[in-house]
């Protein structure tokens, strides 16, 4: 019997759209047992112009999209997310939804589950498992705590954020800045069949984060040099070399007063723009940030979000930077 193939695109460099693959593999698998199953993992990113995945990725004869924007495609079988930029507009999101839920228990009918409410798509996809297929999965509470945890920013302080004492916070950061197709492919099956405290401890992902945490006293100073603190805002510019650390939250470890960050940083293939609330500032959020991103053809969450620019657009990127430290120190519309 040829393996069904199936193919799983999920938001990459991300331990949310890591877990949430992880998941939605032992959902399949409960689905389907006894059949065999090709999966093929494929790590999504906004690059620049980049509004949706390519519908020519979703050529399995299943094919899921985790935590990442939506692509109108009769191919897409699956799809699960919780960001509020998850659909290009309302009225594509209610269609998906509408479709799904017309054609539902015919053959090969879309599955559309979206809940902006939720802290993770990776719990999301545990409790759709356990509340509409019936699939207990046993062995995960720590691996859906510890993504709601990551991608909610729910620690006890920007410190704590930062601290990568716990191995599980290393493979974090490992997964931000190696979380390829090919990565996903490695760790994924074992997300699986291990737990997530025993993966992180694996030589190879150990092997992965000690050069980062080499580079993180380097990455301070690069925050260091780079910041200005502009009002309430804190306006970092790390595009003179490639981002070589990851530590999403330094900036508010560094500068505990501020409430926003607008950080501009250079990857191998683009500029991205990082726009956050300081979740320890003591200050209520006042803006929405997923609203601001999808602007410049990016997205996210109302607290963080993000946009890319090609490296050709330098100087764009650095007004479009300036541009929303003005609008984040401006007085909120009422």
């Amino acid at each position: 019997m040829r393996p069904r193939d199936v193919v799983v695109a999920t938001h990459g460099h991300c331990f949310d759209g890591m877990a949430s693959a992880a998941l939605f593999t032992r959902l399949m698998q409960a689905l389907r047992p006894g059949e065999p199953l090709a999966l093929r993992y494929r790590s999504c990113g906004y690059g620049p112009g980049m509004t949706m995945i390519p519908p020519s990725w979703l050529d399995g004869d299943e094919n899921a999209i985790l935590d990442f924007r939506y692509t109108p495609s009769k191919k897409l079988t699956w799809y699960f997310d919780h960001h509020v930029t998850g659909f290009g507009s309302d009225e594509e999101r209610d269609a998906a939804l509408a479709g799904a839920s017309r054609a539902q228990g015919a053959d090969g009918a879309p599955h559309v589950f979206y809940d902006a409410a939720y802290g993770s798509c990776t719990k999301l996809i545990a409790d759709v498992s356990r509340d509409h297929f019936g699939v207990e999965m046993s062995g995960v509470d720590e691996l859906v705590r510890w993504a709601d945890l990551i991608d909610t920013a729910r620690f006890p302080s920007a410190e704590a954020a930062v601290s990568r004492e716990e191995p599980i916070m290393q493979l974090a950061s490992v997964v931000e800045h190696h979380g390829d197709g090919p990565f996903l492919a490695s760790v994924v099956p074992r997300l699986v069949e291990r737990p997530v405290s025993e993966v992180a401890r694996a030589p190879d992902i150990q092997d992965l984060w000690r050069p980062l945490a080499l580079s993180r006293q380097t990455f301070v100073g690069r925050i260091e040099r780079g910041a200005q603190k502009i009002g309430r805002v804190v306006l970092v510019d790390l595009s003179d070399a490639p981002l070589e650390a990851v530590g999403k939250f330094m900036t508010y470890a560094m500068f505990p007063e501020c409430v926003y960050s607008v950080t501009l940083s250079r990857h191998k293939q683009h500029y991205k723009l990082s726009i956050g609330y300081n979740p320890w500032c003591g200050v209520p959020r006042d803006r929405d940030i997923a609203s601001i991103c999808r602007r410049y053809d990016g997205g996210g969450h109302p607290a963080v979000g993000a946009a890319s620019f090609p490296l050709s657009a330098l100087e764009r990127a650095r007004d479009v930077a300036r541009t929303v430290t003005e609008e984040l120190n401006e007085e909120p519309p009422r």
